[in-house]
């Protein structure tokens, strides 16, 4: 049974995630959305993705522990750090052998895959040159936080209960990604501790800390999630994933390194034919006006709604 409804108007992809009872994570689920990120990577009329939860009051509650357990009982060891790199090393190499993958799937390598593959569909994410948004309507903790943690915007219902990491309280850390990316949005102290704790935050300690963008009435969490993701749709695609490159590559670098991936992406995006067209519009408004649109704050807004250039020309 499919777990993904996907339904497009525009440029919005509106995603649902249902796997009821629970809406918890699982193999099938992560498959499903392995298949529609490669699709929707290649897609350059798509400029913004919303991701919610299908069942009223369900975002993605976690990865599903029976699915975990058994994974491990599967492998039937427990490797040391060096020894788990090595197993993941040669499942990596394996997983890019389509033969050899299959076989693989019917082993109990295949949790090894599915940890790789749960890698690769987040990291895509990151990659896409769409503004991805996380419109949590219901708990979102583990595998279900992580995949809102690897949006680019999140949102979330007042009604929500929270969103958090839990992991260490069943004995291990998480793994999709959880501990580097929450890390690098609330702070290493504090994520720590929230770890450590097993601590999930509540809709606004959530948006005090940064680990969410807005808190909305659960009414119109997907109207306001539809609105935003219409806006950012209006952005050109190459300098989305040129601003996504410097900020999700260049952030985590030290700060020299990082400047040198902002130099990359500035260049490569300030030369297109969408940038090109917009700086030209600007130069003409600001000798018609005798000043800079920026520096006026109602007419700054049509710059931001995206409605002074079409940067989308030709891309659907």
């Amino acid at each position: 049974m499919p777990t993904l409804e996907a339904e497009r108007s525009g440029r919005v992809v509106v995603v649902r995630v249902s796997n009821p009872p629970h809406n918890f994570m699982d193999r099938g689920m992560v498959a499903e959305l392995d298949r529609l990120t490669r699709s929707l990577s290649r897609d350059r009329t798509v400029g913004s993705v919303v991701i919610t939860g299908g069942p009223e009051g369900l975002f993605v509650t976690h990865y599903d522990v029976a699915e975990i357990l058994a994974g491990v009982e599967d492998v039937g060891v427990a490797p040391g750090p060096r020894a788990a790199g090595v197993l993941l090393a040669a499942a990596a190499a394996i997983r890019r052998v389509p033969g050899l993958r299959d076989l693989a799937e019917r082993t109990p390598v295949r949790g090894l895959l599915e940890l790789h593959r749960m890698h690769d569909v987040l990291g895509r994410m990151n990659a896409m040159d769409k503004v991805v948004i996380a419109a949590i309507n219901g708990p979102a903790t583990g595998g279900g936080c992580e995949l809102a943690l690897a949006c680019d915007l999140r949102l979330m219902a007042d009604s929500s209960p929270h969103i958090g990491l839990p992991e260490m309280t069943l004995g291990f850390n998480p793994g999709a990604g959880g501990t580097q990316r929450l890390t690098r949005l609330i702070g290493p102290g504090r994520a720590l501790e929230a770890m450590l704790e097993g601590r999930t935050f509540t809709p606004q300690e959530a948006l005090e800390a940064g680990l969410v963008h807005r808190v909305v009435p659960s009414a119109d969490l997907l109207g306001a999630a539809t609105e935003t993701a219409e806006r950012l749709a209006r952005r050109s695609p190459g300098s989305v994933r040129a601003l996504k490159a410097a900020v999700y590559r260049g952030g985590g670098e030290p700060l020299r390194s990082g400047l040198a991936e902002e130099r990359r992406q500035f260049m490569a995006a300030g030369g297109s034919p969408e940038a090109l067209l917009a700086m030209a519009a600007f130069v003409e408004e600001v000798s018609e006006r005798g000043g800079s649109p920026w520096a006026d704050r109602d007419w700054i807004v049509r710059w931001q709604q995206g409605t002074a250039v079409d940067l989308n020309q030709g891309d659907g």
